[in-house]
């Protein structure tokens, strides 16, 4: 099998199982929000972004790092790995061990800090993932993770219905989160164990290493937090529950949906990285606008049909109490474009090891943002917060862009984007014809349309699709 077809078949395993998590996480959310109303899903929002906001802290780009030291030649990948799952370990269960003691000096109804309390497992079996993701990338074995996260979506999404069936509170649903976690995790450590030995491992020069890798990247992630979870934290501060409920449900909408930017460079960032670090410019510079491409071919339809469905969007997922999110997902659709952005050029630094030119835009980015949000949420509340969040990402992935194009002296070609933004305004045109269609009956034309229109011009080519479904052992 070829790498383009391997490589696209990686992709396509990916996405189904990408669909499949996604559907399963919107249906818990939207049980989860008939069943506990705005005030109490905003207790689910203030633990999950509080922990979150612990989570991305102690980040350090574990899953890029292992991918581009494991992509690396001349390295004894076993050893590597053992000290990469070390440090992860370690530094993951000291920051989420501390996470229920800072808890304590928020304002947050007891039944949240005692959520944070145990629900620190489920960010730790989170963060414990980042490193077998990156495991998987390097030998195109993303499958692995994709029915990882179905696994855990299952026991969330059953957890839950039988709890619900029970007329259970809030604590033992959030307990349901935490085993969801640990299923998903379980189930990569036993995968792993047949790529490579898990065990502990300290090797300094090796912990050196990987410190010296990540450290641009810690710096960035520090930073990176303020503007990506400081709107929820500072909403559970200055806003009610009920109003928290509201905007995290519009937004864990998008968190489900946008997880797919950091799917698909996932699967491109070793390739880059393998051809970058053996000086493949021709094959870098294919990646590197593959990936470009990719991203918008995604991210550009998202946003459109986002916008035009947002109303129906979440009353369809979160029921009629949660309607008013409709207009903050509208809002909050814009940064999709801006994610996307982000997680193409933020990957691409890594993969040509430009870290460190890139920490001012996030440093930056952190204090605007948090500027941003201390004078807008007091005054606007919740669409404060949204068009902050909606500002802060539109900047960084500018800002990201056009680092990497000075650093890498590669010129993106639009060709393609240029078809795919008019195949979306033919698709949204339509869309607003179907808005008293059922919505999943309109999403399926919406993207029948975007899909036929992008063909017709030419967006995707007849031996790309060959490509794609043509398998060979």
């Amino acid at each position: 099998m070829s790498l383009t077809r391997k490589i696209a078949h990686n992709t396509i395993v990916q996405i189904i199982g990408k669909i499949i998590s996604t559907l399963l996480g919107l249906f818990a959310i939207g049980m989860m929000t008939r069943y506990l109303g705005q005030e109490k899903f905003g207790w689910y929002i203030t633990v999950t972004a509080f922990l979150q906001f612990i989570g991305i802290l102690t980040d350090f780009g574990m899953i890029v790092v292992t991918a581009q030291m494991l992509s690396e030649p001349l390295s004894d990948k076993t050893k590597l790995f053992k000290n990469l799952f070390s440090f992860r370990f370690f530094t993951a269960i000291t920051f989420f061990g501390a996470a229920p003691l800072i808890a304590l000096l928020f304002p947050y109804p007891t039944e949240v800090k005692i959520a944070i309390g145990f629900t620190s497992i489920a960010f730790l079996s989170i963060a414990l993932n980042q490193v077998f993701v990156g495991l998987y990338q390097t030998k195109l074995k993303m499958h692995i993770q994709a029915i990882g996260e179905v696994i855990g979506r299952i026991v969330l999404v059953a957890g839950i219905w039988l709890l619900i069936k029970n007329g259970s509170s809030f604590l033992p649903i959030m307990g349901v989160v935490v085993a969801s976690s640990l299923s998903y995790t379980i189930f990569l450590l036993l995968k792993g164990q047949k790529e490579t030995k898990i065990s502990f491992a300290f090797d300094w020069p090796i912990w050196k290493k990987i410190i010296k890798k990540m450290w641009p990247i810690a710096i960035s992630i520090i930073f990176n937090v303020v503007y990506l979870k400081g709107d929820v934290v500072l909403l559970s501060l200055f806003a009610s529950q009920s109003d928290v409920g509201i905007y995290g449900a519009a937004y864990r909408v998008l968190d489900v949906i946008t997880q797919s930017a950091m799917m698909i460079m996932g699967v491109l960032l070793p390739l880059m990285a393998f051809s970058w670090s053996r000086n493949l410019k021709e094959e870098f510079k294919k990646r590197y606008q593959q990936s470009f491409d990719i991203m918008m071919l995604f991210a550009i339809p998202m946003m459109v049909g986002t916008i035009v469905l947002a109303d129906k969007i979440m009353q369809f997922i979160a029921g009629e109490d949660f309607i008013n999110s409709g207009k903050i997902l509208a809002i909050l659709s814009i940064a999709v474009f801006g994610v996307f952005l982000g997680a193409i050029f933020g990957h691409t630094a890594v993969a040509i090891n430009k870290q460190k030119q890139t920490i001012w835009i996030y440093v930056s980015n952190a204090f605007i943002a948090l500027t941003g949000y201390l004078i807008f949420i007091p005054i606007y509340g919740i669409y404060g917060a949204a068009w902050v969040s909606v500002f802060s990402e539109l900047y960084a992935g500018i800002l990201l862009f056009i680092t990497i194009r000075h650093y890498s002296k590669e010129k993106l070609k639009f060709n393609t984007v240029l078809k795919i933004i008019f195949a979306s305004i033919i698709m949204g045109l339509f869309l607003r014809l179907l808005s008293q269609t059922n919505i999943l009956l309109a999403t399926l034309v919406g993207a029948a349309i975007y899909g036929a229109t992008l063909f017709l011009i030419g967006g995707i080519s007849k031996e790309t699709i060959k490509e794609v479904i043509n398998i060979k052992k």
